[in-house]
């Protein structure tokens, strides 16, 4: 059952364009105040659903100056549906509650809507890793996302792993030159238990590969997982440390394939075991 819990408005609105901001949340007080605020610089409202935050969270948000909305945690794409729905405006900032708009972001989007509909529907943004330790990572290891768009053009898809919706045919794409400031994780401990999380949802939750396949990829899948990052995404320019992430974004990608190895072997002998 969802319920609204409060509303605390700070800022004056009329100079905002009418984007609304969304927010999934799950116990993230660490930083929820500042991405609220951040977020304020230029969506007309801000609005959190929450799945049962008891770290405050909820009051956190609240107070920052968000709507808040609690609801019981549906999947990944369809806990953003949700989120959509409850929106007011039509044109929607997609964030996660590690996502800081900068004030030049927020000017960069303010811009597109001074004449009124901006002239794309989709606007892809490049997300910059903020690492816990040396400076964000602005020209390299960025990862590519679809923050902003009109949610009559796209929506989420209704998929409880899966929640990047894809480019409609005949719909064009514009480009956001500033990035999403990401504070993906307080350290290596953190990382790892997300990866290990995320690996675990997706190798239940995705279409199941055969036991062949998944087993040359668990075989021959690391080096390919971690050069993609290291070398494609440049993590090399973040020194020792980019060597460290690379290492650790291929092991959470090649645990996928063991969890979902492990899955299709349950499968297979689920039937055996029926039949004796």
């Amino acid at each position: 059952m969802r319920r609204v819990f409060f509303y605390v408005s700070q800022m004056q609105t009329e100079s905002r364009p009418p984007v609304s901001a969304y927010i999934r949340t799950l116990n993230e007080a660490r930083m929820i105040a500042d991405v609220v605020r951040a977020a304020l610089l230029i969506a007309d409202e801000v609005v959190i659903v929450d799945s049962g935050s008891t770290d405050g969270t909820q009051e956190i948000a609240a107070a920052a100056g968000a709507r808040i909305i609690e609801h019981e945690w549906l999947g990944n794409g369809f806990q953003k549906r949700l989120a959509e729905d409850s929106c007011r405006h039509d044109w929607l900032l997609d964030l996660d509650a590690d996502e800081i708009v900068s004030p030049e972001l927020a000017a960069e989007i303010t811009a597109l809507f001074e004449a009124g509909e901006p002239a794309h529907k989709i606007y892809r943004t490049m997300l910059a890793l903020v690492p816990p330790i040396g400076a964000p990572w602005r020209d390299f290891g960025l990862q590519v996302r679809h923050k902003l768009y009109d949610r009559r053009a796209v929506r989420a898809p209704a998929h409880k792993a899966w929640d990047q919706f894809d480019i409609p045919d005949g719909v064009t794409v514009g480009r956001l030159g500033e990035p999403l400031l990401h504070h993906a994780f307080t350290g290596a401990a953190q990382f790892m238990d997300k990866l290990n999380r995320n690996s675990t949802v997706r190798a239940q939750t995705l279409p199941l590969k055969s036991k062949p396949y998944l087993a040359a990829r668990i075989i021959a899948g690391f080096p390919f997982y971690f050069a993609k990052k290291y070398l494609l995404q440049k993590y090399f320019r973040g020194g020792v440390y980019g060597f460290a992430l690379a290492s650790m974004s291929a092991y959470g990608r090649w645990l996928r394939d063991v969890k979902m190895w492990e899955r299709a072997k349950q499968s297979s002998r689920a039937p055996e075991e029926k039949r004796s």
